[in-house]
Order: C-alpha cells, then structure tokens, then sequence
C-alpha cells in the first residue's frame, strides 16, 4: 500500500511539474508574441514620424529623417529576405553572418543619424551631412546587393524546378497522345479434336484395281457358284441318272 502511495505521488509531482514548465513556456511564446508586436508597431511609428519629417522640414533635419527612413526600410528589406531565404536555403547562411556584421554599422549609423536630429547648430549638420550621405550610401549599398542576390538566387532555383516540371509535363503530354492501340497477333489456329479410341488404329488405304470404278457394288472376288457366263462357252450337260 505504501509503494502505491509513493508513486501515485511520484506521478502528481510529475504532473506538477511539467504543468508548470508548459505555463512557463506558453506565457514566455505569449511574452515574445506581445514583444515581437510591440517593437513592430515601435517601428511603424517611427517610419511613418521620420517620413512626416523629411517632407516637413526642410533643410538639413528633413534630410537626416530621409537618410534615417532609407537606411531602415533597406536594412529591414535584406533582413527579412536573408531570414526567410536561409531556412530553404542552407548556402544564405554565409550572408546572414555577413549581414549581421554589416547590421552593426547599420545600427550606430542610425543611432547617429537620430542624435544629430536634435541638433540646434545647422552649420554642424550641413558640415557633416556629405559624409553621412556616404556612410548611408555605401551600407544600404551592400544590404540591397546581398538582398537581390538571394532573390535572384532564389529566381533562379525555381526557374530550373520549372523548367524540369514543364519538360516532364511535356514528355508526359506527348505519351497520352499516343492512343493508337498495339497490333495484337493473329490467334494460332484451334487443335483438331483427340479422336476416339477406336478411331486412334491405322487403316490401311483402299486400292482400286482397273475396271473396278465402274462397278462400285460388285465385289472383289466372285463366290464359286456365280461366275460370271460367256457366249464362247458351251452349256454344261445335265448329267444322266442311268
């Protein structure tokens, strides 16, 4: 009795146990979720902020707001195509490396670009303006090659796996075309039937003599008795009783 009481209580901590791991899991999904829709809805904000900006105001603050929102919309673009490509595709993972390190720059340039926002001096940012430009130029500049390479790449792929399926469908077209039926051969002709048992004994074959077509009914020898009369012969006498 005191064996099951020990594992009926092994099994209620078990339970216990993986009921808690389970919530823990589901809340930290649910945490991640809430997370993932929080920063995503941060950056819409801040997009369509920095677009209000760059068509607001002029001057230097409307074009560090430009170069801010290009900066993002690029690097966001090859993010989200190197991540969904490199799941398929186990060569992207080289260029999701490279794009990591490329994001780092990326990020202290954006940093930059959005302290430079509260800048009071114009003189200070129409001085530095031309080199942002370039630092922005050349970063976006290899995020976009890295981005179309991997659609290209991935272009490229299913144009083969297209072009194989169109010529299987081809040769698979072409062999339902032909609906000709095949030449069946000729039936060998029926066995004669098995003769009877007294049948299976060999005859021997009827000879005919000449002259004896003509008298199909008169047989071959003639019996003592019945020879045939000639008019050359003489009747025979009767013979005398005395």
């Amino acid at each position: 009795m005191e064996a099951v009481v020990a594992v009926l209580a092994v099994l209620f901590v078990l339970c216990l146990v993986l009921g808690a791991y389970a919530t823990v899991k589901a809340v930290g999904a649910a945490k991640r979720g809430v997370d993932r829709t929080i920063s995503q809805a941060r950056r819409a904000v801040e997009d369509q902020t920095l677009r209000a900006k760059s068509f607001a105001q002029p001057g230097p603050a409307g074009e560090l707001a430009e170069l801010r929102l290009t900066l993002r919309t690029s690097m966001r673009a090859t993010q989200d195509a190197l991540y969904a490509g490199a799941t398929e595709d186990e060569s992207l993972k080289e260029s999701v490396a490279l794009f990591e390190r490329l994001s780092t720059y990326g990020h202290q340039l954006d940093a930059e670009l959005k302290r430079l926002e509260g800048e009071p001096n114009r003189a200070t940012l129409t001085e530095r303006l031309p080199g942002l430009r370039e630092r922005t130029r050349r970063i976006t500049q290899s995020a976009d090659s890295l981005r179309w390479a991997a659609h290209d790449r991935a272009r490229r792929f299913a144009e083969d796996d297209l072009d194989m399926l169109s010529a299987q469908i081809d040769v698979e077209a072409d062999a339902l075309r032909h609906w000709t039926r095949p030449q069946t051969t000729a039936a060998p002709p029926p066995w004669p039937e098995t003769p009877a048992a007294d049948e299976d004994r060999p005859t021997a074959p009827k000879t005919r003599r000449p002259g004896a077509a003509a008298e199909p009914g008169r047989p071959a020898i003639t019996p003592p008795g019945r020879r045939t009369a000639y008019s050359w012969q003489k009747k025979p006498r009767p013979e005398s009783t005395t």
